[in-house]
């Protein structure tokens, strides 16, 4: 069910201070005080006017609805959409949808009257045995007809029903939003584990041509052996670096083979069926995303909606324990016929009705309305706790999706740095290698330095990826065109 912007922020000015809660422990109005303001920001919750690790401008590269086509790989958006309609925890939110679509028309049933039809014949006979003295009477045998309509309603006069199927209805659209927390969870995994495959096939390119290096440097070493330029220990240094980066590629190729069945997994195929093509992390483009401003993240986090639905549901049921308390008015009537004989089942002479109302009020129950009451009263405030911290939590992801964006792409940045100079320094130390000019242990050295720095180049990459998709992440996914007003909401 989905509401206006003025529908859904309502819900705060039903929520209970704490004051409030200690005071109204009887009947007392329980939706006092105003959560939230005009604004749409929550009282008692500090809202940054920007992030501070965020730029100056923060509107200027908001994320598009389908921000993963922004790193520019066909392959990567065929995955997350597949996804996006494969996978099951995605199937398994939608089913949770229609549960609470249905327990909602359960809660709202009571609103309206119940009406049955009834229609019944019976065919009886006296005991033959039940005359005085012992005697026997004639057999008695009768015939009965009937066909009635029946109808019962209850007077919702405190609220009681119309506050539960609020509830049930709040509940309904907090499952909405679950799906979408679901959903991009799962765009956001998928992701992850796809740029986990493409940087895996480059550290094993890295690590086959690292082989190929230490090899070729090995080979060299061998032949300065032979001529007895070099000792055995030389030889031996030079073998065990060629085995550390043969060792090196088992590990590899493992990660990539399960890292492509988890991918498997959450587009709902078996691994068998799935075949990455991508070959390297260079060829993926880097997004641009701003962060607007912390207001916004109120209406575009899937998450922080959620709980302002589940906060609004427990409201509600607060309303509707509260008024369990006060007399329940129950209105019933039914009208048909009934007769001994099946023709004249629906002359007018056979006609009847009946017609009551009845007041029930609670006395004594042994604390079970209070008790529903102060369970309610507290879900409530607990659910209020989980909705502050989801809306702080909301602004402590984005900063530190930020602050990761800026770091891992400076570290990439100098990382490639350290691996051209290394790359230099191997490239001297192997060619005074063939002039004979240089000392095997500063060959030795730059080798290990080159491989590590490349490694960790790779790695820097991919924590980078992995960075810009967390802060999409932390956004809420794709943010819908901007208004005038700020981001459209639903």
């Amino acid at each position: 069910m989905r509401r206006s912007k003025s529908q859904r922020l309502v819900f705060a000015s039903r929520v209970w201070r704490p004051a409030a809660i200690a005071v109204a422990a009887g009947l007392a109005q329980a939706l006092t005080g105003c959560f939230l303001s005009n604004e749409n920001i929550p009282v008692g919750i500090d809202i940054p006017k920007a992030y501070s690790a965020g730029p100056r401008n923060a509107d200027t590269a908001l994320p598009s609805v389908v921000w993963w086509r922004g790193f520019r790989s066909k392959e990567l958006t065929f995955l997350i959409e597949e996804s996006l309609t494969s996978n099951l925890d995605v199937a398994a939110a939608v089913a949770r949808i229609v549960q609470a679509d249905a327990l909602s028309r359960v809660a709202g049933a009571p609103l309206l009257p119940a009406v049955g039809l009834n229609g019944s014949a019976t065919r009886s006979r006296a005991s033959q045995s039940t005359g005085s003295g012992g005697s026997t009477g004639g057999a008695s045998e009768r015939n009965s007809y009937s066909t009635s309509l029946n109808a019962s309603y209850e007077i919702d006069f405190w609220g009681k029903n119309r506050a539960a199927l609020r509830a049930a209805e709040e509940t309904a659209v907090a499952s909405r939003f679950d799906r979408e927390v679901v959903a991009l969870t799962t765009v956001v995994s998928v992701a992850n584990a796809y740029f986990q495959v493409l940087s895996t096939h480059d550290r094993l390119r890295i690590a086959r041509e690292n082989l190929a290096a230490a090899s070729r440097v090995f080979d060299l070493i061998k032949q300065r052996f032979d001529a007895g330029t070099v000792s055995a220990l030389d030889v031996a240094q030079q073998e065990s670096l060629v085995n550390s980066q043969r060792a090196a590629i088992p590990p590899l190729e493992q990660i990539a083979r399960q890292t492509v069945a988890t991918l498997a997994v959450l587009i709902g195929r078996p691994p068998e069926g799935v075949l990455i093509r991508g070959t390297s992390m260079s060829r993926l483009a880097i997004p641009p995303v701003t962060p607007g401003i912390p207001s916004d993240l109120l209406g575009q986090r899937p998450d922080i909606r959620e709980a302002e639905a589940q906060l609004a549901s427990a409201n509600a049921s607060v309303e509707s324990a509260r008024a369990a308390f006060f007399p329940s008015i129950q209105l019933t009537g039914e009208g048909g016929y009934l007769s001994a004989a099946l023709r004249a089942l629906l002359r007018p002479e056979s006609a009847f009705f009946s017609l009551a109302a009845g007041l029930t009020q609670p006395l004594l129950d042994g604390g079970r309305l209070q008790g529903q009451f102060d369970l309610q009263k507290g879900r409530q405030d607990e659910l209020l706790q989980l909705y502050r911290k989801a809306v702080i939590n909301g602004f402590a992801d984005v900063e530190r999706a930020l602050i990761a964006v800026q770091q891992t792409g400076l570290r990439e940045r100098l990382q490639r740095d350290l691996v051209a100079s290394t790359r230099r320094a191997f490239e001297i130390a192997e060619t005074r290698l063939r002039e004979g000019t240089v000392d095997l242990i500063t060959v030795l050295i730059t080798q290990q330095a080159l491989f590590q720095a490349q490694d960790t180049l790779a790695l820097a990459q991919l924590e980078r990826l992995q960075a810009v998709v967390a802060l999409f992440q932390a956004l809420g996914g794709g943010w819908q065109k901007l208004s005038e007003n700020g981001p459209a909401r639903p």
